[in-house]
Order: C-alpha cells, then sequence, then structure tokens
C-alpha cells in the first residue's frame, strides 16, 4: 500500500505518469509497505502468461528476492525510476522516504534494485549512471544501506500513515534497529540471482 498522501499525475512525455506527493513526507516515513491486496506472480505463472500480460507485468511490476513478481494494486505502481531516489526499498517489505519529500514532488525508486529483466537508459539528471542495470543492487547496496540507516533513524519521530500495515513483530524490529540495538538487514537482502 502506497502512502495515502500521494496522488497520479502526468510528469512529461519521457516517462509519462508518476507518484506525486500532495502533502510533506519527511524523511523516515514508510512510503510504501507490501500488503495482503498486492498480487504476487511466480516465475512459473509469469512463463505461463501470453506476451501481452507478460507486458504488463515487465512495466508495472517488480520482482522480489525469490524473483516473483509483485504487482502492487493501488497507485504504487506509478512510482519512476531516479538516480536520485528518494525512497528505497527495505528488507522488510516496505519502503522509506531517505530525505524529505515536499508537495508536488514525485516520489522515486532507483531500479537498480528491483530486480529488473533487461538494462535500460534512465532519464538524464547529471549523474554519473546513465544506465539501470539489472544486478546494480551488487554494486551500490552500501551506498544504499547508508542512506536507509539514517532514513531508520527517524521512524519513530515522524507520523507513519502505514503503521496499521505492518505485523507487530516487525515494528519491534524496526524500532530495534532505530535505537542501533539490532543492525539493519542490508537492501542487498533484496536481490535475485538469475543464475
Amino acid at each position: 500500500m502506497i502512502h495515502p498522501d500521494t496522488e497520479v499525475k502526468f510528469i512529461n512525455s519521457e516517462v509519462g505518469y508518476g507518484l506525486v506527493a500532495r502533502a510533506f513526507i519527511p524523511m523516515g516515513t514508510i512510503t510504501w509497505v507490501l500488503d495482503e491486496f498486492d498480487q504476487i506472480f511466480s516465475r512459473a505463472t509469469f512463463n505461463s502468461l501470453e506476451m501481452k500480460y507478460k507486458g504488463i507485468l515487465d512495466t508495472y511490476a517488480f520482482r522480489d528476492h525469490r524473483g516473483n513478481y509483485v504487482l502492487c494494486w493501488d497507485n504504487a505502481r506509478y512510482v519512476n525510476h531516479s538516480f536520485k531516489a528518494n525512497c528505497l526499498s527495505t528488507a522488510y517489505d516496505f519502503e522509506l522516504a531517505i530525505r524529505d519529500i515536499y508537495p508536488g514532488e514525485e516520489l522515486t525508486d532507483d531500479y537498480g534494485y528491483l530486480n529488473i529483466n533487461e538494462p535500460f537508459r534512465g532519464r538524464d539528471e547529471g549523474t554519473k549512471r546513465k544506465i539501470v542495470y539489472p544486478d546494480d543492487v551488487l554494486k551500490y547496496h552500501k551506498v544504499w544501506d547508508k542512506k536507509l540507516v539514517r532514513a531508520f533513524k527517524k521512524v519513530s519521530k515522524v507520523d507513519q500513515p502505514l503503521r496499521a500495515i505492518i505485523p507487530p513483530a516487525k515494528w519491534l524490529e524496526i524500532n530495534q534497529i532505530e535505537k542501533g540495538e539490532k543492525e539493519m538487514d542490508s537492501i542487498l537482502n533484496c536481490y535475485f540471482n538469475e543464475g
């Protein structure tokens, strides 16, 4: 489930539609949580689909660490890629705002940790990286982990509209990570090794 203070808007002709903040979303806010309505397609199911359905999943789904395709039921599927992403996935089936996100600003992910099938050229954002590769998480996980650790330290200090969706045991673990009582599992745990 995506953060409730977001809406789908047309971004530009290059990327089409995207997800935009309707209100201030501070760093440390949980912006998305895997929930019971999200659909999970196994690799075998994906391979049995007609091409038109595979195309939909390739566009709107991401692959988890098992290689399953996760299709979000709500507007979360409109989160676009950015080399300067303001949200990052965690190894705990939710995403965090890794910096403050302002009203009217697009919520973005770095697709380099979403186990894409094929490399693609991202929009030019003046970054050194220009192409997203299926195994980018192997190269950038330490950088992304540092950003996540900083965001985890803010989790209990900001409003969490999606808190009720997170199971109590997981919430306890989140609080332990925030307090430094437990080490955060690396985003590297999201990687699916195709080989």
